[in-house]
């Protein structure tokens, strides 16, 4: 059966272009060329979407033009973790890749890698743009990558798309003057840096938990890498290096805890994003957060963060007050990383930058030589 993008698909690919442009996302005639070009339902066929319940669906993109030639993400890949399914690749939002790859000022001629080969659109963005020799693309996951790079073929473009770990880069082809990650990772690969270019830049997600962190531009300057983070927040899916780990259950809240008032908000990756990426620092690792649900309307009444060993914290949202339990602190170190950055005037994530070598991440405001900074690593 013939569809309607089968005889008329660059009207909509065509149209999201003029929309990002519109739109502020899109600047360059170049990569307004590249989005209108290529056939975004073909390296995408098929998306998962998610109801009220949690329940996930399939559905066929060409059925849904509207959808797949929008600035949204497209679920493509589900994993079961215990008794959940749980994304574990996509289609990113075009609005947010033309964003980066602007950020990046990619120049013709330039060599780029792609950390997370997704469906491969990204990748045929990039092709279309500086040609198929010139971009090359990893990813974990041989079964996605086979069909990213046959799809990719049958769109009209054949970079070079590699299995294997995004941590490591794909040195067998440095250098590189571009270095992209469509994936979050907790710490820069120094291996990227080695396979940078003399001037070359990473653009990459930094997340040392869910929702803690933020693009960071970096550029190669002798033994470092250097930086600042953008202005407007994002997150991708975690880089995969194996299996998914099964999170720690979560604690059982009922026994009495010890209650005390708080200054620190209950959300603070809504409110205060840069506290809650401090905060990474002391908090115990693999600490989890939930929202506790109202049984009646379903609405949000408190967060609960829970440790490995049990010991919890339970925030009540519009109240300030905290009900910790157990052996092991965790709203306290909330609470230092929410004081931190009230004291530096509550920076937003622009003010920030990262300095990256082989052993050390340091994060800092304003001045890499100013008087705020804190050690990631």
């Amino acid at each position: 059966m013939t569809t309607t993008l089968d005889t008329d698909w660059t009207t909509y690919a065509r149209r999201l272009a003029d929309t990002l442009r519109d739109n502020g996302d899109l600047r360059c005639p170049a990569w307004h060329a590249a989005v209108a070009a290529v056939p975004r339902h073909l390296l995408v066929p098929r998306a998962f979407e998610q109801d009220s319940t949690g329940a996930w669906s399939e559905f066929i993109t060409a059925d849904a033009p509207q959808r797949v030639y929008s600035p949204e993400t497209l679920i493509t890949a589900l994993e079961t973790v215990g008794a959940y399914q749980q994304p574990i690749s996509s289609s990113t939002k075009p609005d947010l890749m033309v964003r980066m790859l602007e950020i990046l000022d990619i120049q013709d001629g330039h060599r780029v890698l792609e950390i997370g080969t997704g469906t491969g659109y990204n990748a045929a963005l990039l092709a279309h743009r500086l040609g198929d020799d010139r971009v090359f693309s990893v990813d974990v996951d041989s079964g996605l990558v086979d069909l990213a790079r046959a799809r990719l073929a049958a769109a009209g473009f054949r970079p070079t798309v590699v299995t294997t770990d995004g941590t490591a880069g794909l040195p067998e082809h440095a250098p590189f003057d571009r270095i992209i990650a469509t994936c979050s990772v907790p710490a820069i690969p120094w291996a990227w840096a080695e396979q940078l270019a003399d001037g070359g830049a990473i653009l990459a997600d930094l997340k040392l938990a869910i929702s803690a962190g933020n693009l960071v531009h970096l550029h190669r300057a002798h033994d470092h890498l250097e930086g600042r983070f953008t202005s407007r927040w994002a997150a991708f899916m975690a880089i995969r290096s194996g299996p998914t780990p099964v999170l720690p259950a979560r604690a059982d809240t009922a026994p009495n805890g010890r209650i005390r008032p708080t200054t620190a908000p209950a959300e603070p990756w809504k409110t205060a994003s840069v506290a809650w990426f401090l905060a990474q620092l002391r908090l115990p690792a693999n600490t989890t957060f939930t929202y506790n649900l109202d049984p009646t309307t379903r609405a949000p009444t408190a967060v609960t963060f829970t440790t490995t060993d049990g010991s919890w914290a339970r925030v009540e949202i519009g109240h300030a007050t905290v009900t910790e339990a157990g052996a092991t602190p965790v709203w306290p170190h909330i609470e230092w990383a929410h004081q931190q950055w009230t004291d530096a005037g509550q920076p937003s994530w622009d003010r920030l930058g990262l300095t990256v070598t082989t052993t050390h991440h340091t994060v800092w405001l304003d001045d890499p030589a100013g008087p705020h900074h804190w050690q990631l690593s």
